[in-house]
């Protein structure tokens, strides 16, 4: 295969796996700004709780954190950031297949 051919290509293949991930990435940021997570946390600076990218950091290759996030986001807590709380968020504030999407979109952030 030419160079010329094989970078049409990869050219291509990338622009659709942007084209794939952007809606489900958009859609998981929706997410957390419509549950009120962004009062407390941003993507890239700490506020009240760390930033998102702090916790996809620590938690990276974990495959603990989803459940163990799900269960913190959900239930609430506190001493893994600081000693300022996180408030729990039932399943009326967030659903759980949307916590799980948000989570992964969490942890996704490089």
């Amino acid at each position: 295969m030419n160079q010329q051919l094989t970078n049409s290509l990869l050219l291509g293949l990338a622009a659709a796996v942007i084209l794939i991930s952007t809606p489900q990435a958009q859609a998981s940021e929706a997410i957390v700004k419509k549950a009120r997570c962004v009062a407390c946390h941003a993507v890239d600076a700490k506020r009240v709780g760390p930033a998102y990218k702090e916790v996809a950091a620590k938690y990276k290759g974990d495959a603990k954190a989803p459940a163990m996030l799900f269960d913190k986001v959900r239930h609430g807590g506190s001493g893994n950031w600081g000693q300022v709380p996180m408030i729990p968020h039932p399943a009326d504030k967030i659903s759980d297949e949307d916590l799980k999407a948000a989570i992964h979109w969490v942890l996704s952030l490089e």
